[in-house]
């Protein structure tokens, strides 16, 4: 896989540190990082605002459009996005370059918390039991790293360029 062919999905429910995990790894690797909620039509936003959660219908097209970003981009792509379901990663798949996958993962009251203590973002605490109830976490056919949120950022950044050295860049 060339470089420029590197796609890497930053998963995981509200408050799991994908954003900043994705800014992290998209740094030090020199590509490029899309943060996936940029991409939602108000539509999306209006609705997560008032704590309504979004439905399968309601994230189609904003995955397809993630899709066209992800085929458009002459550079290689860390990606923060949800990504809770199988289905959803199937989408993310679609693009014309291969996608992995580094799912964020912890336990609810950490996540809760995180929430919490974050006030400039449109995803109420309100909704993380509807994103929970959605996860559905990365099967064995997937491609992909499993993280323990709770890890220290140097160590996640660690972990996932070790696992992309061995497993995806040459």
């Amino acid at each position: 896989m060339s470089p420029s062919s590197l796609v890497v999905v930053i998963s995981g429910v509200s408050g799991s540190g994908k954003s900043t995990v994705a800014r992290t790894v998209a740094e030090h690797l020199g590509a490029r990082y899309v943060d996936a909620d940029d991409f939602h039509p108000s539509s999306n936003i209006a609705k997560m605002a008032v704590g309504i959660p979004l439905t399968d219908e309601d994230r189609l097209p904003w995955l397809q459009r993630l899709v066209s970003e992800i085929n458009a981009s002459p550079e290689p792509v860390i990606l923060a996005c949800s990504a809770l379901k199988r289905s959803y990663r199937d989408t993310l798949r679609t693009a014309t370059k291969p996608v992995r996958f580094v799912e964020l993962s912890g336990g609810r009251e950490v996540l809760e918390q995180r929430l919490q203590n974050r006030d400039d973002h449109f995803m109420p605490a309100d909704l993380l039991d509807s994103q929970l109830a959605s996860f559905e976490p990365l099967e064995e056919d997937e491609a992909g790293l499993r993280l323990d949120l709770e890890i220290p950022l140097p160590e996640e950044l660690s972990r996932i360029e070790n696992w992309l050295r061995s497993s995806i860049i040459p």
